[in-house]
């Protein structure tokens, strides 16, 4: 079965210890509601940098930055982007890019 990266960008900390709760609870039931089809939940990242193709140093990751990520498997993309849709990091206006990996 294909395997996808989940890359989070955006999205906001929770702004009170009930808020995070109620964020912790919203991950755990998306997570649960894919079962195996988690290959690995992911975490969090620090601020990014990029390194572009002229040798440059881009600070803090550009213009959308990383802010997590989780990998997946799905039969197809369409599973995927639709496994993608209940993100919670949705709801906080942040964004899931998707793209399958491959085994080399």
């Amino acid at each position: 079965m294909p395997k996808y990266l989940l890359v989070y960008h955006g999205g906001g900390m929770p702004e009170s210890e009930s808020e995070g709760q109620k964020a912790k609870k919203a991950w755990e039931s998306w997570f649960a509601s894919m079962g195996a089809d988690i290959v690995d939940g992911g975490n969090p990242v620090g601020q990014s940098t990029t390194v572009l193709s002229d040798g440059s140093v881009e600070e803090h990751g550009g213009a959308n930055p990383a802010t997590g990520y989780s990998v997946i498997q799905a039969d197809d993309s369409s599973a995927a982007i639709a496994k993608a849709k209940g993100c919670p990091i949705l709801a906080s206006g942040g964004s899931v890019e998707l793209a399958e990996t491959f085994d080399p």
